[in-house]
Formats: C-alpha cells, sequence, structure tokens
C-alpha cells in the first residue's frame, strides 16, 4: 500500500478529528445535490452546506441517470430530501466533445478502442439540465412538495445561475 502512503496518513489525521461518529445519515438541511465529478467543483461548500446537511451523487456531466434517479428517490422518501439542485457546470468536458472526438481522445489514453462506449456528452447543457429537472419531476416516487431546481455552475468565479425554461 506503499502507494497510498499519503492518503492513508492523511486518513489517519482526518480520523483523529472524527466528529461525524453515530451521525443518522439523513440530509440535515433536506437538500440532494446532482453534480458533475469535476474536482473544481466543491457542491457543499458552494451552497454553505456541511458534512450530513445533503446528500451529494457525482457522475460525469452532472446527469440524472437511473442510478441517480434511484438515489434521489430513496433521499426523497427515506432520507429528509425535500429539495432537488441539478447542477451542471461551465469549462465540462462532458459538454466541451462531440461523442467521437471524446471516445477517440478516451482510447489513446487506454491504448485501446473505446469506439463501443456511450459516454453520454452534452450537446446543450441548458436544454440538458431543464430535461434532467423534468425527469426528476416527472418520477412518480417524488411527490409534487419537492423542489427541483436546474442550475449552472461558474467554475472561474463559484457562481450558480439558475436555468429556466425558453
Amino acid at each position: 500500500m506503499a502507494d497510498f502512503a499519503d492518503l492513508l496518513a492523511a486518513n489517519r489525521e482526518f480520523a483523529g478529528n472524527f466528529t461525524l461518529s453515530g451521525f443518522d445519515g439523513v440530509a440535515h438541511a433536506g437538500v440532494a445535490m446532482v453534480t458533475c465529478m469535476d474536482s473544481r467543483i466543491d457542491p457543499l461548500g458552494m451552497i454553505g452546506l456541511s458534512p450530513g446537511d445533503a446528500k451529494i451523487l457525482r457522475n460525469p456531466g452532472g446527469r440524472v441517470t437511473d442510478q441517480a434517479l434511484v438515489a434521489l428517490v430513496l433521499g426523497v422518501n427515506l432520507l429528509d430530501v425535500d429539495r432537488i439542485l441539478i447542477v451542471e457546470h461551465t469549462r465540462c468536458a462532458m459538454a466541451s466533445s462531440t461523442e467521437d472526438e471524446l471516445r477517440s481522445r478516451l482510447g489513446d489514453s487506454a491504448g485501446m478502442d473505446a469506439s463501443w462506449m456511450s459516454l453520454g456528452v452534452i450537446d446543450d447543457q441548458r436544454a440538458t439540465v431543464l430535461g434532467d429537472v423534468e425527469k426528476v419531476k416527472a418520477h412518480p416516487l417524488i411527490g409534487d412538495d419537492v423542489l427541483v431546481g436546474g442550475f449552472l455552475y461558474d467554475v472561474d468565479t463559484g457562481l450558480l445561475e439558475p436555468v429556466t425554461g425558453p
């Protein structure tokens, strides 16, 4: 495990000051967020929350995938979630390339053909955010009392911009 020594050392320091022991696992601020896996995004910090306040779901592009939708249904029905944010971001790799371009880059990096893989690039972020918001709102196990909003996060300013319809 020598390759992970720095991370394990950091974990020991983290555990030495650990304050979430015995936590109940519900979303104390009633928030769930679906956002991108991009390392420039601090999901809790961007909306003034702390660990324990929200359920955070991350994937390439911040899409409401089938698995993200399952997590949102569980969050709403079992973990006190009553507000859901769908957050994509500026300068996202999933929105700056075509499917073929991204597959080619992936294949070059991996040293093997990736043309068979569906990556889910985003042609129009605003339309995608609105579509994902509607997908969540339309789910029969997510009630009308749950607030669902779509946003675009600017990785250069830290600001969230609400995305609204045409």
